[in-house]
Order: C-alpha cells, then structure tokens, then sequence
C-alpha cells in the first residue's frame, strides 16, 4: 500500500509574489528554528502549529510523518517534546499554486519509474508546472493525468504539486525526478537542498571557450530592469551564491560543447553564468544567444548560423545526467538522457563546418 500525506505546511498568504526575487530551481524552500532556551517540554506538532501561520495539526502531523520536518537532523514523532537548543528543518512549498490543476493526457517519456518516484526526459518547449498565462499543456498536467490512472481520485491535497520537487526551463530539455509519495518528495527535496543530486547539463554556448574546464562564482537574482531575465552580482550584496563547474567537450571555432556541473541550482543558472563570462548560449534569445555573436561577415556563414537556428529553435542546453539516493531503498540512482535530436543535429552541421574550413585551409 502507497500512503500519501496530505498538503504538508503550504499554506501561504494568497499575495505571494508570482515573480520572486529569490531564484531556484527547487520546489521546496527550508526553514530553520532554534528552540529557545527558556522553552517549556511540548509536543512538536503543538509546537509548530503555534508558530507557523495556517498550518493546522493534522497537516503537521501528516508532515512530519512523511519527513518534511527534522528535528537536529534526525526524523522524529508527533509526540516528540522539543527542548531548548533544538534545531528544527521544515520543508515546505514555495508559491504554492491555489488554481485546480487539469489532468490532462499528455505523453510522457518515462524513463524510470517505481511506488516512490518516476524519472522523465522532458521535451522542448514544455513547461514543468502551470503559472502564469500556463495553466495547460505543461509536464506537470500530464503527470497528474498519468498518477491519476495509478491512483483514481488522488489530487495536491494527497500529494502536493505531484511530486514536483525541481524544475528545469521550459526550453531545456532533459531528466527531471518526481515524487509519488510525501516521504519520498520529502526525501529527494533534503537531497537537492544539500546539493548531494548529481546533475550533468551539456550545453553548445557562443564563442570559443579559452580554459578547458573552470568554475564560475557569482550571486544570481533577477534582473534589475527585464524582471523576467536573470543577472549575475558578482559582490555577494544581491541574489544567491551560485557556482557551476564548466569543461569543454568539443570547439568548432565560434561555438563550444561544454558540459556543466550545478553545485548549487538556481534558475537560468547555466545560461546566465555562461553570459556572464562572455559565452552566451546558442540561440538563448532571452539573453541574445539568437544573434551571431561570433564568426565572420560573410553572408553564406550567416546562412550557415540561421539554418542552425532553425534546426534547433531554442535555446541549446540539455539535462543529460541526473543522479540521486533512493528515498526508500537507499540505492544509488543515476540515469542519462541522450542529445536531442535538433542538439544532435546543430552539433554535426558545425561538425561539418569546421571539417570544410580544415580542408579548404590545406
């Protein structure tokens, strides 16, 4: 029997900001509380319920069961009595979505799937989860069609967002993980929180990339003037401390296949790190990858860039490894997703293209 708890301390105020500041690719945030000194022996559930506005006892109660709570890092009870010095983690929901979610009957391609979790490779131009002017047609509607089937009758108040516990772009193709219960979203939410998911990107980026392999630093928010874009703030005084490992996989003079590797994950993460030093995703028209950046005047050469265009009409990043502790059986996980096709195919036109200047330069 799968048990599913309900909606686990997601209550918010009905003002939340559609468009935060705080940029992340989880679904989840965490909270801290250190219990105060002076604090009297008293139930957890008691406790939290006193402290956190809208969460009624049984939502605490279904929380905590399901791991959404820890107590000095460790899972505890309901009846566990807090003493002073405790440190307590709580995961909830961020801008939990108050709309009904349609169920809708959208292929998947499913890659893994087991009672706790299910892998996907996700396509182009989907998005993950409904928002706003995207309330149909996005992964997450095919999902709940798809649990639906498995469980009838099941809805977010018996598992929150179906399991959603990260995101990557709508342009970005590649595995995403989601929960089929509370104790596992729960589980996986902690992993992506301690940066223990292992998450591999391949993307084709402007320019040619001058180190082998390096490591961009740097704070990241949202943009001060194009709110829907993201900026990178070098002095720590704005946005969250981001970090991605970078290496070169192959050159063909204006473009380079790097790999990268997200330490910590932030939305538009890859995109705007690479931007910011200097080598702007290929065709990422929301940061000018959809001009020619790099090359020459030529005009068959621009014929060349636009056909690649339109070969991969999007931005060309992809989520090709994904790894991660089981949440029930404890196992190591690690799945590949192969290039996509329109990626496959703008890499082999470059391909051709640096071949035809070596022998022309012969």
């Amino acid at each position: 029997m799968v048990t599913r708890g309900k909606d686990y301390f997601c209550d918010m105020a009905e003002d939340v900001d559609l468009l935060p500041d705080e940029p992340l690719e989880t679904l989840y945030e965490r909270r801290t509380f250190t219990v105060n000194n002076g604090q009297e022996p008293v139930r957890i559930d008691k406790w939290v319920q006193m402290h956190i506005e809208g969460a009624t006892r049984n939502k605490v109660q279904k929380g905590i069961e399901a791991g959404f709570l820890t107590v000095n890092g460790k899972m505890v009870k309901s009846n566990y009595k807090i003493k002073p010095g405790d440190e307590l983690i709580l995961m909830s929901l961020i801008n939990p979505e108050h709309t009904v979610l349609k169920k809708e009957n959208i292929p998947l391609n499913i890659v893994y799937e087991d009672d706790a979790l299910m892998v996907l490779n996700k396509p182009a131009n989907m998005v993950v989860h409904p928002g706003v002017g995207n309330y149909s047609g996005t992964l997450l509607n095919g999902v709940a069609y798809y649990i639906d089937q498995q469980y009838p009758g099941i809805d977010e108040d018996t598992l929150p967002r179906y399991g959603l516990v990260h995101r990557i772009d709508k342009n970005t193709t590649g595995l995403i993980v989601l929960a089929k219960t509370g104790e596992a979203a729960a589980h996986l939410a902690r992993q992506f929180f301690n940066h223990t998911v292992q998450r591999k990107y391949v993307a084709l980026v402007w320019g040619d990339v001058p180190e082998n392999e390096g490591t961009i630093t740097g704070h990241i928010a949202r943009h001060r003037q194009h709110r829907k874009m993201f900026d990178v703030y070098p002095d720590g005084d704005t946005g969250k401390h981001a970090i991605t490992h970078y290496r070169v996989l192959e050159r063909f003079h204006y473009v380079t296949l790097v790999e990268c590797i997200l330490e910590t994950g932030r939305t538009h993460q890859i995109r705007v790190h690479m931007k910011h030093i200097g080598h702007t995703l290929f065709n990422d028209w929301e940061y000018g990858g959809d001009a020619i950046l790099k090359g020459t005047i030529y005009q068959k050469y621009k014929q060349f860039v636009q056909n690649c265009f339109e070969i991969c009409s999007r931005c060309a990043l992809h989520a090709q490894t994904l790894g991660f502790i089981h949440p029930v059986s404890g196992a190591s996980l690690f799945f590949e997703a192969p290039l996509p096709p329109d990626m496959q195919q703008v890499i082999e036109k470059w391909r051709g293209y640096v071949k035809a200047i070596s022998h022309r330069d012969e």
